[in-house]
């Protein structure tokens, strides 16, 4: 793209001014629009070091109200940030709906730098590439606005600001080792970028170059691309979006219906001692699984009264305190609620060597939200592909992902809410919302299977846990935790 990139014929001074004026006065007009319609703005900068990516978002920035954006840069990742996937600190800072968020360089910057200096592979290159086009699209796709920048200036002006920068006590810190090496290996960068633009440029989040040697100039060019590609989001923001096919190799499952549940039970006597059992191998492998730092996820769902609860426990009886996180999932909150439905769960993702056990999860996209109405059908529908492919990205980084669906008939939750409702000590655990949703038994059933069969795939697949007996499933839980991360320490 870079040697393919013609500059566009520079105005004179007095047409730049007015034409500036305009499209200033256009994107402050755009505020209140973009409020109105919850669309979240990414405006990502990337570019030569010294190209002037912050003096550009400053000067774009005065247009808009300072409550309704934020600058955000990213240092090289902490060895804190890199026990945690490749696009997870990234992610974490998408803006909320009817908001802006300025990106002085975003993930691109990561990724050439690592290929240049030889600490990524080719095919850990591709392996990015793959992550971030899927993540722009997935962001898209559920309303964002993504801009994307790159700001070329050739050699001989990079040469010239890096020089004039050093030159001030004030300024030279603002010159990184990377930028002397991009002027000293000029060629070899642009190769490179012009890789790495061309591999991420997609319809939906294409790149602007920008000829960025007058600084008015490359605002007036920002501006112009900036208010195009709002206005056309703000047309195509209650427009449905392509449902894609599913690209993973996915794991036969049953029908709830046809699971048996009646012989799945376990003596009191025999739950006592294979529980023991369990839990130390467990506990020892957690040991194990922190020495070599493999993360593992736990994902729970599973019908109101079916014994989540008591199964966690004893997982994490098993544990080590200070390894594990159990995250129990409730509606979302408003500032979750205005961003891409996954955003709460990358901020709740393990470390490296770490556990995360979910009561509940990012399933609910298409079982709650999808039969109470607060998502639409083109949302819910899209779902399925969008969390295989969370999955297949954490899956890619390392993790264990354990998904189990805890199943009981509809008789025994009928006692169990019976039980509880009747209980003066259990009674905090039903509500009036439980019993709706028991009405609702066969929506939510057709849902399930639905979801079973379209994200149980050979990298995360759905367990059943058969639990009319609750210490039956939670010795299988165990078996089947157990089994999953004796196989991680084996391949590692």
């Amino acid at each position: 793209m870079l040697k393919d990139f013609v500059k566009a014929s520079k105005p004179d001074r007095e047409t730049m001014q007015t034409a500036l004026k305009k499209q200033q006065e256009i994107l402050a007009g755009f505020q209140t629009k973009i409020k109105e319609a919850k669309l979240p703005v990414m405006v990502i900068f990337e570019g030569w070091g010294a190209a002037g990516k912050g003096s550009v978002i400053g000067r774009v920035i005065r247009n808009i109200d300072p409550r309704f954006f934020r600058v955000r840069t990213f240092a090289p990742p902490t060895r804190e940030e890199k026990r945690y996937p490749f696009l997870c600190r990234y992610m974490l800072e998408i803006p909320e709906a009817g908001k802006f968020e300025f990106f002085d360089g975003y993930w691109m910057e990561e990724i050439v730098n690592g290929y240049a200096e030889g600490t990524l592979s080719d095919k850990d290159y591709a392996s990015r590439i793959r992550s971030v086009n899927t993540a722009e699209r997935s962001l898209t796709d559920n309303g964002y606005l993504v801009m994307k920048f790159f700001m070329e200036i050739d050699r001989k002006e990079q040469k010239k600001r890096l020089k004039a920068l050093l030159s001030d006590k004030n300024t030279s810190w603002r010159v990184s080792p990377e930028d002397e090496d991009q002027n000293k290996d000029y060629d070899l960068y642009e190769k490179i970028f012009d890789r790495y633009l061309t591999d991420t440029n997609r319809s939906t989040s294409p790149w602007y170059i920008i000829d960025a040697k007058d600084r008015k100039w490359a605002e007036l060019q920002v501006l112009e691309y900036l208010n195009q590609g709002i206005d056309t989001a703000l047309k195509n923001h209650a427009l449905a979006v392509p449902i894609l096919q599913n690209t993973f190799p996915l794991v036969d499952m049953p029908d709830l219906k046809d699971i048996s549940l009646r012989d799945k039970t376990v003596s009191d006597e025999e739950y006592e001692k294979q529980l023991d059992k369990l839990q130390k191998e467990l506990r020892d492998l957690h040991n194990e699984l922190y020495r070599r730092k493999i993360p593992v996820i736990i994902a729970y769902e599973g019908w109101d009264a079916a014994g989540k609860g008591g199964n966690i426990k004893r997982i994490t009886g098993a544990l080590d305190p200070r390894g594990y996180i159990v995250h129990p999932i409730a509606s979302p909150e408003p500032h979750e609620k205005a961003r891409h439905f996954l955003w709460r769960f990358w901020n709740r993702l393990p470390k490296t060597g770490h556990i995360a056990i979910f009561d509940r999860t990012w399933y609910g996209r298409v079982m709650v939200e999808r039969l109470e109405g607060f998502c639409s059908e083109n949302d819910w529908q899209r779902a399925y592909n969008e969390m295989n492919e969370f999955e297949k990205e954490l899956s890619d980084w390392g993790a264990v992902i354990i998904k189990f669906w805890v199943q009981i008939d509809n008789e025994t939750q009928l006692e169990r809410f019976t039980d509880r409702q009747n209980t003066p000590d259990k009674q905090w655990k039903i509500t009036e919302e439980d019993w709706r949703n028991r009405e609702k038994w066969d929506l939510y059933e057709e849902a399930v299977n639905e979801m079973l069969k379209k994200t149980s795939t050979t990298f995360a697949p759905w367990h059943i846990l058969e639990s009319n007996d609750k210490h039956y499933a939670r010795l299988k839980a165990l078996r089947i935790v157990i089994d999953a991360c004796k196989k991680a320490c084996r391949e590692q």
